[in-house]
């Protein structure tokens, strides 16, 4: 059996949910236009840099509708869904997670997005395994725009993967193959650390050191 993991953002998704979601939520009136969508764009910048600081980007991140009442963010977030993600679903990346579960693999998303804003995505794709940056709730449930555990980012991901296997009683070395997807140098720990990287959709920088590497490019959107 082989492991099969996923980026989400740019990788089985031609945006980033992250931030698309920020902008949605700007279209709502649930955050201030012009000054959020700045921040929401330097963040974005910084995480394209390598440099992004991810408890300040989820406090920001959630600051706007994690005061909400659990209908509202319910309803706010189907329409993000229906309205945002699906039409950006593309037929290739369905395809391919499709063929590693028709091959019988163990499949998995692994997104430093936080769950709030991916478990429907995931669903989207038919995938069950979610590895993302959970988010703290107090005693009501609500969310406290702090970071549950090991946020799933760079070397986290490898953390969260290893930490979700145990919990199902496997071990990495169970897998006579391990594939992991990504656009990004944020997950090179990851793409390190596999039998099969694969650079998707890379940026410059990442289709570079796939080139000098020698892991194979593959490319979704085109």
């Amino acid at each position: 059996m082989k492991l099969a993991l996923f980026d989400l953002d740019g990788t089985l998704l031609p945006n980033d949910s992250d931030h698309a979601f920020g902008e949605f939520l700007v279209g709502l009136g649930w955050a201030d236009g012009q000054a959020f969508k700045q921040r929401n764009d330097a963040f974005y910048a910084d995480y394209l840099a390598g440099q992004l600081d991810m408890a300040a980007y989820v406090a920001f991140a959630t600051a706007p509708w994690r005061e909400r009442g659990a209908d509202e963010l319910a309803a706010a977030r189907q329409r993000f869904v229906d309205e945002v993600v699906r039409p950006a679903l593309h037929p290739a990346a369905l395809a391919l997670v499709r063929q590693h579960q028709r091959a019988g693999d163990r499949v998995a998303i692994v997104t430093a997005t936080n769950e709030f804003v991916t478990r429907p995505i995931a669903s989207l794709f038919g995938v069950a395994e979610l590895i993302a940056t959970e988010l703290e709730r107090d005693g009501s449930g609500r969310v406290t725009g702090a970071i549950r555990g090991v946020p799933s980012f760079r070397d986290g991901k490898i953390t969260r993967v290893h930490q979700w296997l145990a919990d199902q009683g496997s071990r990495w070395d169970d897998f006579e193959r391990t594939v992991f997807y990504s656009d990004s140098t944020n997950d090179l720990p990851l793409l390190e650390v596999v039998s099969d990287p694969v650079a998707t959709n890379p940026g410059p920088a990442l289709a570079r050191i796939a080139r000098e590497r020698g892991w194979p490019i593959l490319s979704l959107f085109t």
